[in-house]
């Protein structure tokens, strides 16, 4: 009886402190409607304006086509050459109709869409998350992350995670070096960029794992590629990911 009753504390102990931090965090990012949709004109029509994305698209980055393909069929960017990573998905076009969207989760605080984004990226996901062991989200460096005060990858990552029932597992991957911002670089600067700024702790964990990666925005490829290529050398069976957003606009060939 009293192991019931310690049992039973821990429980409403738990509960409350659950409670208490929640109402921390309404006070400091406060819910509200996802960017004003049921009040705001403007808001309702960039809502309205977004891409969403689904096959046909490249078997291996997801870049989506404009007509019927064959299963497996890849873009002409990587039947030039194969990425690191297995297959990435996109929820998203990121383009004019999504960019006040996607910008103001990424760098103005609303997180409040985060529900909506992650239901978009298992449907994207779906075949990707499959027969998935792990979510890994693309990691940021700890000056930037005080900086941000959240890392948006993790956290469309935890949210993709409550909703799949896959682990939620954001500490396998960590960025070693502060890189600069990847959106003034072309693709070639973008792949040295990010070379050598990610390291993994504990390969035990994911020794023979499939593993997705989760990040916000997909441009080239180059973030996902040198996450992928760090996690396969830990021992990682299969490496994809999925993005809330990518740019879906034809990309140069590799050299």
């Amino acid at each position: 009886m009293p192991e019931v009753q310690e049992d039973s504390l821990t429980q409403f102990t738990s509960r409350r402190l659950k409670s208490a931090g929640e109402a921390v965090i309404d006070t400091l990012l406060p819910p509200q409607d996802l960017l004003g949709f049921e009040s705001d004109p403007i808001a309702r029509r960039v809502w309205a304006d977004v891409t969403f994305l689904d096959a046909p698209w490249c078997e291996a980055c997801g870049f989506p086509f404009e007509y019927t393909i064959q299963d497996g069929g890849l873009c002409g960017r990587c039947s030039v050459r194969r990425p690191a990573y297995d297959r990435a998905r996109a929820a998203m076009a990121y383009d004019d109709g999504s960019r006040a969207l996607i910008l103001s989760f990424k760098h103005g605080g609303r997180t409040e869409g985060l529900a909506s984004f992650a239901a978009q990226m298992r449907r994207a996901g779906r075949d990707v998350l499959k027969d998935a062991d792990r979510l890994i989200p693309v990691p940021l460096h700890p000056t930037r992350l005080i900086k941000r005060r959240y890392n948006q990858a993790a956290l469309l990552a935890r949210a993709l995670a409550k909703i799949t029932d896959i682990d939620f597992a954001p500490d396998i991957l960590f960025r070693i070096r502060r890189t600069d911002s990847q959106g003034g670089f072309n693709a070639r600067a973008r792949v040295q960029n990010v070379r050598g700024a990610f390291s993994v702790k504990q390969p035990d964990k994911i020794k023979d794992q499939n593993l997705v990666l989760v990040d916000d925005v997909f441009t080239t490829g180059a973030t996902l590629e040198a996450c992928a290529r760090e996690l396969k050398r830990a021992g990682a069976a299969r490496v994809d990911g999925i993005c809330l957003a990518r740019v879906a606009k034809a990309a140069t060939l590799p050299t």
